[in-house]
């Protein structure tokens, strides 16, 4: 009969990238850089677009709450990351753990949703564009942007407190921060139920706003091909471009990271792109992209000159 050396694990152990120990100065430089950008930058659309009353719009309060959530992403995980790779205790509590399991996988669902419900906004706009001031008041916005998050945290729940009640026969995790295929790559066995319901989730957390935000985005070309002038295409497709490349940006990382086959050495940089680099590069498309957000730089800039 095999055994297993079943212990009561009180903590963990995040490898991080020990295994890169040459490398790991450079990565704690790019990684605390592309952190400080990152919440930097979303802080700064969050400011801009408050103080700007022309921006008081419902596709710009989606940003601000996705620029919010992304800076919440990326400090789920990385302040950890940068911790272990200057300190030589890369220890990390059980109770810990879980919580960053739950809350970073809670966000990146919340984010899938919220990338669904900002192309819903585009939709709206581009078909029923007369319609659209009615339909999207500020009751039905503030209960589209607190949707994905009542999604994302109340979806992750199950799966998390059953994989806190599984038995492991390790501490060492091959991961920079804790989620479920590492942790229950440990486990000692996993139960049916768990991997039906891992299963289940991974399609409503990934699948189901995929299919959604490409539903819409077909509609949305249709319609646009459908204009006649060339300008009016131009502005049509101008007004979702940015959210196109954010959804392709975070899909793409995440479809690396999450579907490819496991067990490679450099799937840890794969989901540092996924977890630091995608929230970092966003504010940046939703500035130097964005015609709206252009103009009005274009204005604040004129201003200042004028005043010297």
């Amino acid at each position: 009969m095999e055994e297993f050396n079943i212990t009561t694990i009180a903590g963990f152990v995040l490898l991080s990238f020990s295994d890169f120990h040459q490398y790991q100065a450079v990565i704690f430089v790019l990684a605390l850089l592309t952190y400080v950008t990152s919440v930097i930058g979303n802080t700064a659309v969050i400011a801009f677009v408050q103080t700007e009353p022309s921006l008081h719009t419902p596709m710009y309060l989606f940003i601000c709450t996705f620029s919010a959530l992304e800076i919440m992403f990326v400090s789920s995980t990385v302040p950890k990351l940068l911790a272990s790779l200057v300190s030589t205790n890369k220890n990390i509590s059980f109770i810990t753990c879980f919580t960053q399991l739950y809350v970073f996988n809670s966000l990146g669902v919340t984010e899938c949703y919220l990338l669904a419900v900002m192309v819903f906004d585009r939709h709206l706009a581009i078909q029923h564009p007369l319609q659209y001031p009615a339909i999207m008041n500020t009751r039905l916005c503030n209960k589209l942007a607190v949707l994905p998050w009542m999604v994302g945290f109340g979806i992750v729940m199950a799966p998390t407190i059953i994989t806190a009640q599984l038995e492991f026969c390790g501490s060492e995790i091959n991961h920079f921060f804790c989620d479920f295929a590492p942790l229950q790559s440990m486990a000692c066995s996993i139960p049916l139920v768990l991997i039906v319901i891992t299963s289940s989730i991974a399609f409503l957390d990934v699948v189901v706003p995929f299919i959604i935000i490409l539903g819409f985005y077909v509609q949305i070309i249709t319609t646009v091909l459908k204009i006649k002038s060339n300008e009016g295409k131009l502005k049509a497709f101008s007004t979702c471009s940015s959210h196109l490349i954010v959804a392709s940006l975070f899909y793409g990382t995440a479809t690396i990271v999450y579907v490819k086959p496991k067990g490679n050495q450099y799937d840890k940089f794969l989901a540092l792109m996924y977890t630091a680099v995608t929230p970092f590069i966003n504010p940046f498309i939703y500035t130097f992209r964005n015609r709206d957000v252009k103009s009005v730089l274009k204005k604040y800039i004129e201003r200042i000159l004028k005043k010297q």
